[in-house]
């Protein structure tokens, strides 16, 4: 895991998800997992959850979700948004910080946070779906490997924070996150 990590960010036709994909349900299911961008948003969304603890492990998460969804029902009907890809490098650089800092935010605070940057995901998805052969298919995929992810990153979090060290643990990888946030905006 550690050397995709590594590596990952140096190989631009895959840290970037968005450069047209098609197909169906199977496509968006792993849509997520293959574009690098998402995978780190996706995961870091599900970390921070898990060290905000309470109510925030689910509804931080499901707020992503949701508003992802209004962002790409913005993309489908071609309402134009600004700097797509760099909002989606910023969710990676800020999702990071925001672990490396393991502040405890508010729920509400987290959920406007995550929702922000979750418009430009959805967008970023949005605005392919009219080409694909299955959209409908693919946007059930989509929502549902976001929420894979989310669901991942949650276990790693909650895992985490019961080891004797996670919690530090968890700090460095969202200092590696937001470095590779930092290389997606710059690179």
């Amino acid at each position: 895991m550690l050397a995709t990590v590594g590596i990952v960010p140096f190989l631009p036709s895959i840290s970037y998800a968005h450069e047209g994909s098609g197909g169906g349900f199977v496509a968006g299911l792993t849509h997520p997992v293959l574009g690098f961008d998402h995978l780190l948003a996706m995961l870091s969304v599900g970390i921070l959850s898990a060290q905000m603890g309470g109510q925030a492990i689910w509804k931080v998460p499901f707020t992503f979700v949701l508003v992802m969804l209004g962002g790409g029902v913005l993309g489908i009907n071609g309402v134009p948004l600004f700097s797509v890809e760099l909002g989606i490098a910023l969710s990676v650089l800020a999702l990071g910080v925001a672990i490396a800092l393991e502040k405890k935010l508010s729920s509400l605070l987290a959920m406007v946070f995550v929702g922000f940057f979750a418009i430009f995901h959805g967008h970023a998805h949005g605005t392919e779906m009219p080409s694909l052969s299955k959209p409908l298919f693919y946007a059930c995929g989509f929502v549902l490997g976001t929420a894979g992810i989310h669901i991942a990153g949650g276990l790693v979090g909650v895992i985490a924070e019961r080891l004797k060290d996670g919690g530090q643990l968890l700090r460095y990888a969202g200092a590696g996150i937001a470095g590779i946030g930092f290389h997606l905006i710059v690179g």
